[in-house]
């Protein structure tokens, strides 16, 4: 897990929207989080990666900001804007292994055929069934 200096991002408080009564009106409980990629000591490659991110909260400039409000208290809200800053580094400092591309065994085509052919025939039998295949002489 890869931990971020508090000297790469900028905190700022700023008042929550939506309902809340008089506290939402007073109180600047909501915390905005700018993460400037660039200027950060994080590796190039990982900058590179979070900056191929297509993440609408990353902007042109390479900034990342996150808007915390979840909580009533501005300390929960640091806690958690922190916290999802590191979620996404960490996200996407993981490089995933790359994949191969594989051909399907012979058995595995046969099998697939075979139940191909069963459930036509499944379905063959579902329709009408005529008089003249069953060799019924009408009198």
């Amino acid at each position: 897990m890869l931990l971020i200096p508090e000297s790469d991002y900028q905190l700022s408080a700023i008042r929550a929207q939506g309902a809340g009564g008089q506290n939402v009106n007073k109180v600047s409980s909501a915390i905005h989080l700018r993460f400037d990629i660039a200027a950060s000591s994080l590796s190039e490659g990982l900058k590179a990666r979070l900056l191929q991110l297509k993440d609408s909260r990353i902007s042109e400039q390479g900034v990342l900001v996150l808007k915390a409000q979840q909580y009533r208290t501005q300390e929960a809200n640091k806690k958690d804007a922190i916290q999802r800053l590191h979620d996404i580094v960490n996200a996407a400092n993981k490089v995933l292994p790359t994949r191969y591309a594989t051909r399907p065994s012979y058995g595995s085509k046969q099998r697939r055929l075979e139940s191909k052919t069963q459930r036509g025939q499944i379905k063959r039998m579902r329709g009408k069934i005529a008089s003249d295949k069953m060799n019924i002489k009408p009198t």
